[in-house]
């Protein structure tokens, strides 16, 4: 059996495996569930729904004054807790989905430990040190998995992720894609929510900050998560984007089962709030 950190597989123990929807850019879909599965996990589930909670608390936070910066990127949380300590309240205090979808998780599965598939550093860091998840692995870990294990990923029979659907998040690993899910038509006015992706130019933004802003939509990698360091693909960004809005695409022609949708009740609760520290 090969190791993974402290994880042995195949798995002996329940185990949830919480997967970004990045992960199309390295693995297909469905396949990723089913070579997950072969691993041992029990239940496989999607962030989308965390991103969908996310979301609902970015708007009602957006609704009041002053100037916000997006803390969905765990790599910019701690570029601004380091470099720019005097934005460190214009963070906004709002769990990311990878820990907001934990927190459900657990919730749901109490008997269950919790695996993060991450496809970068800072995310990873970030689950670690998040008191939610038990253990991560990262895209290339899990190909090496995949590839030891010698599983197909290509398959043909219909599978789903084990609940919490949400479509539109999908999305969400895309440079953009938080302001373009978050419904922020009539919260904030054209002109107020700059998106940025790349450190060097999200730096560049807070150096001499437009004040007109009153959002800023940032990741640390180009692309967004499409871009992370642990991401195997050599593909372009665009074909990377193209992944993404096709399995998006795709995903709103399935027929998935009423329970596996995503209720907002499921999140009754639980909360989503954060403080940052450094």
């Amino acid at each position: 059996m090969k190791k993974s950190g402290q994880l042995v597989f195949p798995l002996r123990e329940k185990f949830v495996a919480m997967v970004a929807p990045s992960f199309v850019v390295d693995f297909p879909y469905p396949g990723i569930i089913h070579g997950l599965k072969k691993l041992g996990f029990d239940k496989v589930v999607e962030l989308t729904f965390g991103a969908k909670l996310v979301n609902q608390e970015y708007h009602k936070e957006l609704k009041k004054e002053g100037f916000f910066i997006s803390s969905v990127c765990p790599g910019i949380v701690n570029i601004v807790l380091e470099k720019f300590p005097e934005y460190k309240d214009n963070l906004l205090k709002v769990d990311s989905p990878m820990v907001a979808m934990a927190k459900i998780v657990r919730k749901t599965y109490p008997s269950h430990k919790v695996v993060f598939i991450s496809p970068c550093f800072y995310k990873k860091e970030e689950a670690k040190n998040s008191g939610q998840v038990d253990f991560v692995i990262d895209y290339r870990e899990l190909k090496v998995l995949f590839d030891n294990k010698k599983i197909n990923l290509n398959l043909k029979k219909k599978i789903h992720f084990d609940k919490f659907y949400n479509d539109y998040t999908k999305i969400y690993p895309i440079g953009g894609g938080l302001s373009k899910t978050a419904h922020l038509r009539g919260v904030l006015k054209k002109g107020e929510v700059k998106v940025i992706d790349g450190i060097s130019k999200v730096i560049k933004f807070l150096e001499n900050r437009d004040k007109k802003v009153r959002f800023l939509d940032c990741n640390f990698c180009v692309g967004g998560c499409i871009g992370g360091p642990y991401i195997n693909s050599k593909d372009s960004l665009a074909k990377r984007k193209k992944r993404v809005r096709d399995y998006l695409k795709r995903s709103l022609k399935e027929d998935i089962p009423e329970p596996r949708k995503g209720l907002s009740k499921r999140a009754k609760g639980i909360n989503f709030t954060t403080n940052f520290s450094h």
